[in-house]
């Protein structure tokens, strides 16, 4: 049989080792939950660039749209200037030529 300071201290010694356990188990869960919290961050983090990257996606084909109206913009510009280029070169050869002025 055990004397009774041998159980108090049994008993002592078992909250102090309750204490220690429970203050370990408070920092890991607390740990755990600063954890979790910078997961769901991130997670968000990366959903809301997710939308980002989805939303420009869509507009790829819009980009490929304004590529080919670009283009023919282009070629019209070209034709324009083409003409521009005529017209000044028959303008400083043929001021007032008979062609030009049978024609207005």
């Amino acid at each position: 049989m055990m004397s009774p300071r041998a159980v108090y201290t049994v008993w002592g010694v078992s909250l102090v080792v309750s204490v220690v356990v429970l203050v370990v188990v408070a920092v890991l869960l607390e740990l755990i939950r600063r954890t979790a919290r910078d997961i769901q961050t991130t997670v968000g983090d990366i959903w809301t660039a997710g939308k980002s990257v989805a939303n420009n996606t869509i507009h790829i084909a819009l980009l490929h749209r304004t590529n080919f109206f670009g283009g023919r913009i282009l070629d019209a510009a070209t034709g324009i200037l083409g003409a521009a280029s005529a017209i000044r070169a028959h303008a400083q050869q043929c001021p007032r030529c008979p062609s030009c002025a049978a024609r207005r």
